[in-house]
């Protein structure tokens, strides 16, 4: 039987016979304005509006949404207008094709662009009615199934923009079946070497897991049963993309996914699903934490079901969801379910679809607002469509969306950006707290500026909004240039005098063989560096004051003293760890400034043997009375007996030191500890050994200098 001929047969299921016979005339229209164009496949075009108007007769959408469907394309790919389809088959009708027709007619400068663009008007139309989404949704899984026609380049990029995009906003809408669909799709067409793999591993774990999956089943339907519950019990494979992302979360390999098995049970009404939970959980034992009531408190979505994962037979944890029909019905179509289910005393599901709509009416805002480029809307678009933003007050009481996690640093970003760029504390519900203070729902945020406040660029490791990251950075890089000189000069100025040696002295000679040797194009640009911490003064000095050959034997007079507080123009190997105490040794390297290493370390030997490299290593001395931790690298090799760990770290502690991290490995006799631990100099360490030795069961203790 031809595609059409089924659709018509599916939608005179439901529709008045009237209705029908619209949309065979839709379909007779649309059939023409498409005569002669294929598909990259080689079919029809118009197999795909029918395509698409079955994805959403399996809905029970209305007569106008399955013309529009028919109809999706006319106006983008034919010499039809929208207001020809107007008069022909109504504004509801034209409306509808129009949301979801693409602006083929802009010129973009980029495919981005287009991309963006087209999510714009999507969303536009969609937030006046939520049948254009539907429409959209169906086209898009329809292209999904068929996207094997396509290039590779063309999948990978399609595919990507369904799990980012479209598969959200399904999940969103609570269309559960076309949300799982187009992430298998997605996941498919994304990575189809991981998606292949998987594939075969739960075919593998389907034949062995088989007798036990019917086993459990079978005596849930027993339980049930006997209990006098009318249930309709069936149990389903967890989706290779829900597999695949749980591994990655958790970083678990196949065989250690041992849930991928669920079990549905369906009955008459709210008190019934109680009753089946209880049942259940005198079956199998519940596991802690795993118990989750969406009955009582339903997903944003309008999903409703109880949760539970039970131990059953061999340790295998069992997914357990149980909802009514009606429940159900929600949580296969989402939104749909209004179609579904349109009796005018069903209050429920109007509740729903008030919700939806809702949210796609709070979109329409977010895109009025927004005045920024498309290409930052569809960024802003992402986020705000996968779960678990935070709601937060300003002090005037408005409120503000922010992604989970965010600090108020963020907050103040989001408010303004002088705000942002100003702020030195906040107040969270009227307490003071820390800028990195991450957010929850419902608080009220007042942010303390400053007008001599600036950005911080430790900021960076904690915020989480775009807008509070690129504001920071941009505020970063356009530090005043000229004061970044002058304290640049001020700190040579001094390291020069410490030589004895006035700066009005030093010739233009010498300064353009210093610029050409450190590649520098000015003056002024090594005074910016010197003050980034870019360019040590110290050496900079002796540089300009030095013919390079003769700078090692001038060190032996004047070596440079390391305090341990110089930030990050000095900084201390990690192979070697040198610490006071230790003959240490200097190399200059460019664009991390003075590293200092072990005088015995093998970088500090080669350096020297290079002469390419011999300028760059330089004399350096510990200062006195240092007052700082450093780290240092123990191997502690120990009897393999229980406790020996924690002996072992409760010498450390004894010993006024700190663990900053431990590798173990384990023999059969023997216990193998690479330990970093924080000591103030050799005394300190030597102290930490000796406690370490009064251990029985330490065999050795050997610091490390790799």
């Amino acid at each position: 039987m031809p595609e059409s001929e089924v659709l018509f047969s599916e939608v005179a299921q439901y529709l008045k016979p009237e209705d029908v016979e619209q949309l065979k005339i839709a379909h007779s229209f649309g059939s023409g304005a498409h005569s002669g164009q294929f598909r990259k496949s080689g079919e029809p075009y118009f197999s795909h509006p029918i395509a698409v108007a079955r994805i959403l007769s399996s809905l029970h959408l209305d007569a106008p949404t399955l013309m529009a469907a028919l109809l999706h394309d006319v106006v983008e790919d034919t010499e039809i207008s929208k207001a020809e389809i107007g008069e022909r088959f109504g504004d509801s009708v034209a409306e509808l094709v129009d949301g979801v027709s693409k602006l083929a007619k802009i010129k973009f400068q980029t495919q981005e662009e287009a991309q963006a663009e087209n999510f714009r008007k999507m969303l536009l139309a969609m937030a006046r009615d939520v049948r254009v989404i539907l429409i959209k949704l169906a086209d898009r899984l329809h292209n999904m199934r068929t996207l094997e026609s396509m290039s590779f380049a063309k999948q990978q990029s399609i595919a990507r923009e369904t799990l980012e995009i479209y598969a959200p906003i399904a999940y969103r809408l609570g269309l559960n079946n076309v949300f799982q669909e187009l992430q298998e799709l997605g996941f498919r067409y994304s990575y189809p070497m991981r998606y292949n793999v998987l594939v075969k591993a739960t075919k593998a774990a389907r034949g062995n897991r088989r007798m036990v999956v019917g086993r459990i089943l079978d005596a849930i339907k027993i339980k049930l049963k006997e209990a006098g519950l009318d249930a309709e019990v069936t149990g389903r494979e967890k989706h290779l993309y829900s597999i695949y992302t749980k591994m990655l979360d958790k970083h678990l390999s196949f065989s250690e996914v041992l849930d991928i098995y669920g079990f549905r049970v369906i009955v008459k009404d709210i008190p019934a699903c109680y009753v089946a939970l209880g049942i259940l959980h005198g079956l199998y034992r519940p596991i802690p934490g795993k118990f989750k009531d969406y009955i009582a408190i339903p997903k944003n979505n309008g999903y409703q079901s109880l949760h539970s994962t039970l131990l059953g037979p061999f340790g295998l944890p069992i997914e357990v969801q149980i909802r009514t029909i009606e429940m159900h019905s929600v949580a296969e179509n989402g939104i749909a379910a209004h179609w579904l289910y349109k009796s005018s005393d069903n209050s429920e599901f109007k509740n729903e679809h008030l919700k939806s709509s809702q949210w796609l009416q709070g979109l329409l805002e977010a895109l009025l607002s927004n005045t920024s480029d498309s290409l930052e809307f569809l960024e802003h678009l992402k986020i705000d469509l996968f779960p678990g933003d935070v709601y937060v007050f300003t002090p005037q009481g408005k409120i503000l969306t922010l992604p989970r996690g965010s600090t108020a640093v963020d907050f103040a970003y989001a408010v303004h950006s002088d705000i942002g760029n100003c702020c030195v504390a906040a107040k969270i519900n009227g307490e003071s707290a820390p800028l990195r203070t991450k957010l929850k729902s419902g608080d009220r945020v007042e942010i303390v500026t400053a007008p001599y406040a600036k950005p911080n660029p430790a900021w960076l490791s904690y915020v989480v909004t775009g807008r509070a990251r690129s504001h920071i950075r941009h505020f970063l890089k356009n530090i005043q240039y000229d004061e970044s000189v002058k304290l640049g000069e001020r700190l040579l100025n001094q390291a020069l005098q410490s030589f004895n040696i006035n700066p009005e002295a030093i010739t233009d000679a010498q300064w353009e063989k210093l610029l050409r040797d450190t590649g520098v194009k000015s003056k002024d640009d090594l005074f910016a560096e010197m003050a980034l911490g870019k360019q040590l003064p110290a050496v900079i000095a002796k540089r300009l004051t030095s013919p390079l050959e003769s700078i090692a034997n001038e060190q032996i007079a004047n070596p440079i003293i390391i305090l341990g507080t110089e930030g990050l123009t000095v900084q201390f190997a990690k192979c070697c760890r040198p610490i006071p105490g230790d003959e240490i040794a200097g190399i200059i390297k460019k664009e991390h400034g003075l590293i200092i290493h072990t005088h015995d370390c093998a970088i500090i030997a080669n350096s020297q043997k290079n002469l390419e490299n011999c300028s760059n290593c330089l004399d350096v001395a510990w200062g006195k009375d240092i007052d700082r931790s450093f780290e240092v690298s123990i191997r502690v090799t120990a009897a393999n007996k229980k406790g020996v760990l924690a002996q072992v770290a409760a010498e450390i502690a004894k010993a006024e030191s700190n663990i900053d991290d431990i590798d173990m490995e384990s023999g059969d006799d023997y216990t193998y500890m690479r330990l970093i631990i924080q000591v103030n100099n050799r005394q300190h360490l030597a102290q930490v050994m000796r406690g370490l030795r009064h251990i029985k069961d330490i065999i050795k203790i050997t610091r490390i200098k790799d």
